[in-house]
């Protein structure tokens, strides 16, 4: 019988499914196909989005603008297959935000639909366990050893989809983790944060916590709320069961608010400036792409063309020049010149109607606070702003500059492994918390549960005083003590460093790792690459943990959907092949 071993059962396996049923009446019709599933959490929602963690942890996206559906924005071979959003599903209101719960409920309906439109003669098999390796001959079928079971499951393909992974401590927090140990201390690294170990957190004590993005978020919800906690009017009134958290980081700001409203009127014509012309002349260069000298002025010009596009097509009475004129000058100055700076100054008056995407990325260089006390109100006057300009239509620029930074992770998926920076900008600008959130955020400063450490942070242990230390950049020259240091942040993708042994067992037969330790594969199918980049022909991979990661965990409609084009693409190139082994099979008979 012919088989597929599919590891991973969350979003990506679940959609990679999706595109398998989508396209089998066309490339597998009437033959017998064995799909074994591979995951120890549920189908569907798989370990993040399942249904046993907190109610009172959100998505960060809106419920319509969550789909597992294609539509037709999405470039794709195979049939686009309409279906209904988070929202249309669940019957929930748009503009809410969702429980993690109720988007895994989401989630298992997409999983069993998805099976239930296979062809009859294909069967799925869950098997609730870890994979712990893959062997087998390169051109032959594979062998897939789980945990616990004693005979491996034999594939002739093997799709790994396995979505947020974790790893070793590397040096940094190996060395803080044996300091904690030595003195009584607590260390709480890098995690996802719903299965981080939040009881010995002391009530009333400080808590130093490094990174402000949406771990920190759930963070602070689970130690306030979760500890019985609860807003009223605005404001917060504690329990008493909090810590304090002296919150910082590189930035020193939390990520920007979600946007709180949707598109309306003409969208930025996409790609413009970086598009799949610019990518394969990047790709046709001798030596590596350099990010910062090779992209960066790219992605720069593109958001800006997407940023002024929307002003002087929904705020004409914001600019000085016409549009046709604009542009024209526009596209034939060259990214990041004079030129298009003086162009910029001259046709758009209001230096707050200007695209400064280095100011945006950078928002407290420079600054420095006379006390805490200060830093706290300069933090809480940027949040504000910050709320009040991503709910405020009149800026609608910068849902703009949103859309233009789908459209770059579309093209940069083509380019491999091209460093963190360009994800870690993304997330910062793109998918930042709800708006709730970061009033909820206020809300906890004022009551004092939240206090602001500012931008540069840095974390000493302090041998001698047995505590960890925290300074920022903002208040040179003062620091907080604390007994606990939380790593608010997920850990890095690394094959070299992943606690998974099936990473490091493909690692260790040959399979290849970027730099930055990304497990590298062939942009178009998603086929593992061997060292030498040779793709393996019976593995494949797509997700976070691959040179392929596509942007967000989720696609909003209409939007061209990366990570959709990616899942059919593998899903059809597996058919294909499956076809073709199961008629030589029917021959050989």
């Amino acid at each position: 019988m012919t088989s597929i071993v599919v590891i991973g059962a969350g979003p990506r396996g679940t959609g990679f499914l999706e595109r398998l049923a989508a396209n089998a009446p066309e490339l597998y019709a009437g033959l017998p196909l064995d799909i074994h599933l591979v995951d120890p959490h549920p189908p569907g929602g798989g370990r993040i989005w399942r249904h046993e963690q907190s109610p009172l942890l959100w998505m960060n996206s809106m419920a319509e603008d969550v789909t597992m559906f294609t539509d037709d924005t999405v470039t794709l071979d195979g049939p686009v297959l309409p279906g209904p959003t988070l929202a249309e599903w669940a019957g929930l209101d748009g503009q809410t935000f969702p429980s993690r719960q109720q988007q895994g409920a989401y989630l298992r309906w997409v999983y069993e639909e998805a099976v239930a439109a296979l062809p009859p003669a294909v069967a799925v098999h869950e098997h609730r366990a870890r994979a712990l390796r893959v062997s087998g001959p390169r051109e032959g079928r594979q062998r897939v050893w789980l945990e616990g079971r004693r005979e491996p499951l034999i594939a002739d393909l093997v799709v790994l989809t396995l979505g947020h992974l974790d790893a070793e401590l590397d040096g940094e927090q190996k060395e803080l983790a044996d300091f904690a140990r030595r003195r009584g201390l607590l260390h709480l690294p890098p995690d996802f944060t719903a299965d981080s170990d939040l009881e010995g957190l002391p009530a009333g004590e400080p808590v130093i916590v490094r990174g402000f993005g949406l771990a920190f978020v759930d963070l602070m919800v689970l130690l306030t709320e979760g500890r019985g906690g609860r807003y009223e009017h605005g404001e917060y009134l504690p329990s008493g069961q909090e810590p304090v958290l002296y919150v910082g980081s590189r930035r020193g700001v939390p990520y920007h608010s979600k946007i709180g409203y949707g598109w309306e009127g003409e969208r930025p014509p996409l790609p413009r400036f970086f598009g799949p012309a610019e990518v394969d002349a990047l790709l046709s260069r001798p030596g590596p792409v350099d990010y910062q000298r090779d992209l960066w002025p790219l992605i720069d010009k593109e958001l800006g063309f997407a940023h002024y596009h929307r002003l002087f097509a929904a705020h004409p009475e914001r600019t000085s020049v016409n549009w046709p004129d604009f542009e024209e000058k526009y596209a034939a100055a060259a990214p990041g010149s004079p030129e298009l700076h003086t162009l910029v100054a001259a046709s758009v008056p209001d230096p707050a109607d200007r695209l400064d995407l280095e100011a945006l990325d950078h928002p407290l260089d420079g600054l420095r606070f006379g006390s805490y006390d200060a830093l706290q109100d300069g933090l809480r006057s940027y949040i504000t702003a910050d709320l009040e300009r991503r709910h405020d239509r009149a800026h609608s620029e910068d849902l703009a500059v949103f859309l233009g930074l789908l459209s770059v992770y579309g093209q940069l998926i083509r380019l491999g492994d091209i460093g963190g920076r360009w994800h870690g900008f993304f997330s910062y600008l793109a998918s930042g918390p709800p708006g709730p959130r970061l009033r909820q955020l206020l809300a906890l400063s004022r009551a004092g549960v939240v206090r602001f450490l500012g931008a540069g942070i840095t974390v000493e242990a302090d041998e001698e005083r047995a505590v960890f230390r925290a300074g920022g950049a903002g208040v040179p020259g003062e620091w907080i003590e604390a007994r606990v240091l939380v790593e608010a942040r997920l850990p890095e993708p690394s094959l070299e460093r992943t606690r998974s042994p099936l990473l490091r067992s493909l690692y260790a037969d040959g399979a290849d790792a970027t730099p930055t330790g990304l497990l590298s594969v062939d942009p178009e199918d998603g086929r593992v690459l061997e060292r030498g980049g040779r793709p393996h022909p019976r593995r494949f991979a797509l997700g976070p943990h691959t040179t392929a990661r596509a942007g967000g965990a989720f696609t909003r409609p209409r939007t061209g959907g990366a990570a959709f084009r990616q899942n059919d693409a593998t899903a059809r190139t597996a058919l294909a092949l499956l076809r073709d082994l199961a008629c030589r099979e029917r021959l050989s008979a």
